[in-house]
């Protein structure tokens, strides 16, 4: 798994065991999603590149950086909007473009219902936002989506990952690193992460 990075923050973990928690009400959850996408996009963005640039201070002139790369926020319809305020928060600039996949209950297969991204890349650099990597069939359909756009710099950035869902990124794009606040055990019969917490869309906006 060289491309998987899960981070030993123990911040993450604190704020994770109670995002697991089932008895974790919809707005303690959005803003513990919100929290630990924060957390995850300081380590995400690592390796962003930098251009000098000299600043003013009060004192004198100094040699500062400023980032070089255009950020682009790509949340998985609906889960992933959950995740979005935590990066602006730390990248107020970013642009959001919008993925609407769904995943068929039968087939476990994406399916796409939304892409108003524009004809060319406005960004040069893309953060997939979802908070589960379960099956990864939506992950890898929006990787398709932002490779057909133009997009050569993609992450993947959960909260939750399977090891199913991984093997296919990896499989299929190995070029997309993925981070995550932790890796679980495996999935069940309908898809879901196990232990899990459950669907992330739902404990978000409160319609499980």
């Amino acid at each position: 798994m060289s491309n998987v990075y899960v981070s030993p923050h123990p911040l993450i973990a604190h704020k994770l065991s109670k995002l697991r928690d089932v008895a974790t009400e919809p707005k303690k959850f959005r803003e513990l999603v919100r929290e630990i996408a924060g957390l995850l996009a300081y380590e995400a963005t690592a390796d962003l590149v930098t251009t000098p640039v000299d600043v003013q201070t009060p004192l004198a002139i100094t040699r500062a950086a400023q980032l070089k790369e255009k950020i682009g926020l790509v949340p998985i319809l609906r889960a992933g909007l959950g995740m979005v305020e935590g990066f602006w928060e730390l990248m107020p600039s970013a642009e959001v473009w919008h993925i609407g996949l769904y995943r068929d209950e039968k087939t476990l297969k994406p399916v796409e219902y939304y892409n108003k991204l524009p004809i060319e890349p406005t960004v040069s650099v893309c953060l997939i936002l979802d908070p589960m990597l379960a099956t990864g069939g939506s992950a890898t359909a929006t990787v398709e989506v932002l490779k057909r756009w133009g997009v050569s710099k993609i992450k993947f950035v959960g909260l939750i990952g399977a090891p199913e869902g991984i093997a296919l990124m990896q499989r299929q794009h190995p070029d997309v690193p993925i981070y995550l606040a932790a890796i679980d055990d495996h999935l069940n019969e309908k898809g879901y992460i196990v232990p899990g917490l459950g669907d992330a869309g739902d404990r978000q906006f409160g319609t499980a």
